[in-house]
């Protein structure tokens, strides 16, 4: 007997999991982030930040169908968030626009009530539940239907699009804008081609020999959906059936499954790529702390630059 297949017996791997590999795992991230009394200042502040998110303005609006308009997925966890995303943008577009809210499933009355009040329009869970039957039954698109309901990443790239049509920008709630974002606003003023962002670094959790044969193109570098423009009409979602069934099948389940989808999709034409300089993923540095791009979007320890002193400055009358 191997020693392999001794250690899978007496379950040493799982053991090994617990005791070792993830507080490794949680003891590093907590380095990156600054080191334990840091983490807890900053879940201090970013509770601080969720407060006065309910305290926020609303954002002027238009009826007409040519002003800007920002689709996202939020919920719960995430509301406020996606509030002083929205302030930010606004303030900085100084014009009217519209937003469209996806409830994941976790809004509940007060917190859907805040984005309400400050413009948005709010996609109730149950018509979301109710298109899927319609466009999406789980007897025609059962791999899609499963990771809609399992990793709701996805429903960034669905809820938006399904059963719909026209152009569309979806964006994530962990952004925030200092300048006029006029890259973003042209193109909404008339699309014509996708839209992403760029990555700090390449996360499509897939090989790129399986993707690039599946979309039938090269896959283009370092795509990001923080911003993610796409026409719901040309989604065929028989099409993103397959290929989600197939990059499971071949290289199992992946948090950056929907990245990896959008990054197919626009494989095959050209895109309009948003400026590193100006829209930036996980800021670092002297950026981090005194912002000069036009956009950050906040993943991983850049957050702590996010919940700690950057919602602040988009609030500030000289922002």
């Amino acid at each position: 007997m191997t020693l392999t297949r001794t250690a899978r017996q007496l379950g040493l791997g799982k053991l090994a999991l617990h005791l070792w590999h993830r507080p490794f795992a949680r003891l590093m991230n907590s380095v990156r982030n600054g080191g334990l009394w840091a983490e807890r200042e900053t879940e201090r502040q970013r509770r601080e930040m969720e407060a006065t998110a309910a305290t926020l303005p609303p954002f002027p609006t238009s009826s007409a169908a040519t002003a800007p308009a920002l689709h996202l997925l939020t919920g719960k966890r995430f509301w406020y968030q996606t509030a002083f995303c929205l302030h930010s943008f606004a303030r900085q577009a100084g014009s009217p626009i519209n937003v469209y809210i996806y409830d994941d499933g976790t809004l509940d009355e007060e917190t859907a009530g805040y984005l309400t009040r400050m413009g948005a329009r709010v996609h109730a869970f149950a018509a979301t539940q109710e298109k899927l039957e319609r466009y999406l039954p789980v007897a025609r698109f059962p791999v899609l239907r499963e990771r809609w309901l399992n990793y709701p990443n996805l429903r960034k790239l669905i809820d938006p699009h399904l059963g719909s049509s026209g152009w569309k920008l979806a964006i994530d709630s962990d952004l925030l804008f200092f300048r006029r974002p006029k890259f973003i606003l042209d193109w909404l003023a008339a699309p014509d081609r996708p839209l992403h962002a760029v990555d700090c670094t390449e996360s499509y959790g897939y090989s790129r020999p399986l993707m690039e044969r599946l979309a039938g193109a090269p896959i283009p570098p370092d795509v990001n959906v923080g911003l993610c423009g796409l026409c719901s009409d040309a989604l065929d979602w028989t099409e993103l059936e397959a290929w989600c069934a197939e990059l499971i099948a071949r290289e199992r389940t992946n948090y950056y499954l929907e990245q990896a989808l959008v990054a197919m999709l626009v494989a095959r034409q050209p895109c309009a790529v948003a400026p590193v300089e100006d829209y930036i993923t996980k800021p670092t540095g002297p950026e981090a702390r005194q912002p000069c791009g036009v956009m950050h979007h906040y993943v991983a320890e850049s957050k702590r630059w996010y919940f700690r002193e950057n919602w602040r400055r988009v609030m500030s009358p000289s922002s």
